[in-house]
């Protein structure tokens, strides 16, 4: 009985604090006048004029804007659909003036860690990321924070979640039954999407021993899909990516060494790779934060080159690609960095962005809705200063002004 009451509680109280951080109402009618337009379906429209209707869009063209609607002046600047970060941990919450470090930190109640992360959400919305997939929570934090941020009680990206990853269960040998009634579990719990932890490899570990089997991948892969649920497999190494292809995943996360038969595979059945290349970036960079020692960096080096090197060549293969930050503690604002990656990787600036908009909108199943500014979306408009075209660095370095569902949540062109 305590512990329903103790939730009862901590529920009302979250959504009292919450409260304060509502995100402000859209108003009726706003029109955006935007210097250039880059849509998402590869059209440029110059002095273009978006209309929009509460949460949508109603209008894309050169038409005056209506009578007596407010009227945002974007005209300084390129307008582009909202970002999708399709690879997140948004409730790894870190203060770095906490005096210790993001992993051992002592743990709290759901309640508060749900209030904390909310400083998550707004940083990855500064970096014009309106949409995520967060990939792996415990204590149901992330269908919390989607579910006050679909209330409008917090300020953040629209949230996909998976809840808790599934992982090899420990001796006993392989169990696909066992991962079967567990994907039906995430899902019945609430789960937009279902996480597989098919390897080994985490934080400064890049270590890509294969975990899960085919079959117990190929269970929960049916199981998830009989109830029209998707399903993303994590896998540093490359026979753990194989047999998430083969299994039906529709998205693999991470890996390297991906041979020709896999890709040729992945573009065969649609399967999107989130490579994730930037998060071991970040882990170089943040190594004094996390107290890593000196000869993890050599390692998590050699993986940055490896899953580079498998990017170019699933660039050459057409294989479809989502930006995936996996983002925790102290990456948050970071999000997009992946992208100068794509481009490292051979793709153009154009294709960068539509890993970042309709790619994972497609994989979302949101593609008439997300990851482009037409007629009938959610207004999720990005403004950036320059042209991303031409430059990836815009998208990354040049956000000034992020709208979401209709409503301004960053705005930064007033001081500038």
């Amino acid at each position: 009985m305590w512990r329903i009451v103790h939730a009862g509680i901590t529920a009302c109280v979250m959504a009292v604090v919450m409260s304060a951080l509502s995100s402000p109402a859209a108003g009726a009618t706003t029109t955006i006048k935007a210097g250039r337009l880059v849509d998402g379906f590869g059209r440029v429209i110059p002095n273009a004029v978006i209309v929009i209707d509460n949460d949508r869009i109603t209008s894309v063209g050169s038409a005056p804007a209506p009578a007596g609607a407010e009227v945002i002046d974007l005209s300084r600047y390129t307008v582009i659909p909202g970002m999708i970060d399709a690879h997140t941990h948004m409730t790894y919450f870190w203060d770095p003036a906490s005096g210790g470090r993001p992993l051992g930190q002592p743990r709290r109640p759901a309640g508060v860690t749900t209030v904390l992360a909310a400083d998550n959400a707004r940083r990855t919305l500064e970096a014009g990321v309106t949409t995520v997939r967060d990939l792996g929570a415990s204590n149901e934090i992330d269908y919390a924070m989607r579910d006050l941020i679909n209330m409008g009680r917090m300020v953040g990206p629209r949230m996909f979640v998976a809840g808790q990853g599934l992982s090899a269960g420990r001796g006993g040998g392989p169990n696909p039954d066992l991962f079967r009634q567990q994907a039906e579990a995430r899902i019945a719990a609430g789960s937009d999407w279902v996480k597989i932890f098919g390897s080994r490899g985490s934080f400064q570990s890049v270590e890509t021993t294969q975990t899960v089997t085919f079959d117990e991948m190929k269970a929960a892969v049916d199981a998830a899909h009989a109830r029209n649920h998707r399903v993303a497999i994590h896998s540093y190494g490359p026979s753990g990516v194989k047999d998430a292809v083969r299994a039906g995943a529709d998205s693999v996360e991470h890996g390297i060494d991906l041979d020709d038969d896999t890709l040729a595979d992945m573009v065969k059945r649609g399967t999107v790779w989130v490579p994730t290349i930037d998060h071991n970036r970040y882990y170089v960079d943040a190594k004094d934060e996390y107290g890593f020692a000196p000869e993890a960096i050599p390692a998590l080096q050699a993986y940055i080159e490896k899953n580079l090197e498998s990017a170019r060549r699933a660039v050459k293969a057409g294989v479809k690609i989502a930006m995936g930050s996996d983002a925790v503690f102290s990456m948050f604002g970071q999000n997009t960095r992946e992208l100068s990656w794509f481009v490292k990787a051979g793709m153009t600036p154009a294709q960068a962005l539509a890993a970042a908009t309709t790619i994972p909108a497609a994989l979302l199943d949101r593609e008439h809705e997300l990851g482009a500014i037409a007629a009938g979306y959610l207004a999720d408009i990005v403004a950036v200063d320059g042209d991303p075209l031409t430059d990836v660095n815009v998208l990354i370095q040049k956000v000034r002004w992020v709208m979401k569902g209709g409503a301004v949540v960053v705005d930064h062109t007033r001081t500038r």
